[in-house]
């Protein structure tokens, strides 16, 4: 129970996050340290889930969704802002349920889960590219680093009259500009974190209309 209110209060401390963005400086600010605070809670829900042994099928599924909830938003807030074109989140949300869709067939069918022994994965390397550590914490660490660095733009933003015009003039265009990379980094470990997904999903949406005889010549 405890991991799933923590994976309910990152829910919570984002949206709050987004408001806080649209204020003044140090509201701002605080925004970005809660911003990190948020997806560091990502990582201790399933930690404090297994230490406790309290790790079941429903919590692993309900911090997804809250994961997908906290990333959609972000991405909705910053396209809405202007800061990334509309594609962005139209990308990420679109794989999202799509994969979603293939995972909430596994599970339903065979009682397959997204990752651990029960994962719906069906080779060793589309195991790697959705679940090992490299690829969910290159995923994580690209993500979060976008989302400090664009809310980092906003804090110069709000308080360009602190700082020197030259400066401002000089930082904000590069800053924006490596952001700018980050956020379509992202979107390319997303993707090739998702189409795994869907390829192997494939022999538990097709299981509904071809025999299993059929499913497995093929």
């Amino acid at each position: 129970m405890s991991a799933n209110i923590i994976t309910l209060s990152r829910i919570v401390l984002a949206i709050i996050t987004l408001v806080m963005f649209q204020m003044s400086l140090y509201f701002r600010v605080a925004a970005v340290l809660i911003t990190m605070l948020v997806f560091y809670m990502d990582s201790l829900d399933g930690y404090i889930a297994r230490k406790l042994g309290v790790a079941s099928d429903f919590g692993a599924l309900f911090d997804i969704t809250g994961d997908r909830i906290v990333e959609h938003v972000y991405w909705i807030f910053f396209a809405a802002a202007g800061m990334v074109t509309i594609w962005v989140p139209i990308i990420i949300i679109s794989r999202s349920f799509l994969v979603d869709t293939v995972r909430s067939v596994a599970f339903s069918k065979e009682g397959k889960t997204p990752f651990g022994e029960k994962s719906m994965m069906r080779s060793s390397f589309t195991l790697f590219l959705t679940s090992s550590r490299l690829m969910r914490g290159s995923y994580g660490f690209f993500k979060v680093l976008t989302f400090v660095l664009l809310g980092s733009i906003l804090v110069l933003q709000a308080g360009a009259g602190l700082i020197s015009r030259s400066l401002s003039i000089a930082l904000l265009p590069k800053l924006a500009l490596f952001t700018n990379v980050c956020v379509w980094i992202t979107v390319a470990i997303c993707l090739i974190r998702g189409l795994p997904i869907l390829w192997d999903g494939r022999y538990y949406l097709l299981s509904r209309s071809f025999p299993r005889e059929l499913k497995d010549a093929g």
